[in-house]
């Protein structure tokens, strides 16, 4: 079939998998992605052959579903949350030029940001900004800057990679940036392995979420100066009320 379907399994438990995910990863021929993703979902298709690679080597695992895919087969490259955000649709489509026999469709999945805002309530129901803490390929100045301008406009932010064993203090530094337009009690929330075994959660104030120890399966949700705690969950208004 000469194509490569990036398909975005969403948070990770099976029944947060769309129809239009489960029907690629049925169509193809082999199994690819990070080995984390595969090992997801490699049980619901037995019979299917697999092609892993560790982190870091992202452009080899694009190369060989491109290369793959020229040669007649169909490859599903898996990818958590959704494949165009932060995940693998873009390398893909970037490199796709260079197999003029390969096909890239990009079957879209639930993001953490909206799965880890169901867990939590209605935070992002106004205008909000996603930015990830990683800076393995960001240089930190630059999320800097982002973050206070994130924080000066006001927005609900969602963050990304929050924090890892390098980079153990970094949900502490954005507190700090986004403290310096924020009120400290600003609502804020995090949802720890979001649809997985192990699944936690909190809300709690950004002066509290400062000191938090959070981990790379944590998504964290700031809010914005609108945001409120109601019944132990966490609501941004959209303004519908300003309608009565």
């Amino acid at each position: 079939m000469n194509k490569v379907y990036v398909v975005g399994l969403g948070p990770g438990g099976e029944e947060f998998m769309t129809a239009q995910a489960r029907a690629a990863m049925e169509r193809a021929d082999v199994l690819c992605g990070y080995t984390v993703y595969v090992d997801l979902v490699k049980h619901l298709y037995p019979g299917k052959e697999t092609y892993v690679t560790p982190m870091t080597r992202e452009l080899e695992r694009c190369r060989w579903a491109l290369e793959t895919a020229a040669a007649g087969r169909t490859v599903a490259m898996v990818c958590s949350g959704d494949a165009g955000v932060y995940g693998m649709a873009g390398p893909l489509l970037q490199l796709a030029g260079e197999y003029g026999g390969a096909e890239v469709e990009v079957v879209p999945g639930v993001t953490s940001a909206l799965s880890g805002a169901a867990v939590l309530g209605a935070p992002l129901m106004h205008d909000f900004c996603v930015i990830s803490l990683s800076d393995l390929l960001t240089p930190w100045e630059q999320i800097e800057r982002r973050l206070a301008l994130a924080a000066a406009g006001g927005f609900s932010i969602c963050l990304y990679n929050p924090s890892s064993k390098k980079r153990a203090d970094y949900l502490r530094r954005a507190c700090d940036i986004l403290l310096r337009e924020k009120s400290p009690d600003t609502v804020c929330g995090w949802v720890r392995n979001i649809g997985r075994e192990g699944q936690q959660h909190r809300l709690l104030t950004l002066a509290r979420l400062r000191d938090e120890q959070v981990d790379m399966f944590t998504t964290v949700f700031i809010g914005a100066g609108t945001t409120q705690a109601v019944a132990g969950r966490m609501v941004t208004p959209r303004g519908y009320e300003a309608k009565r």
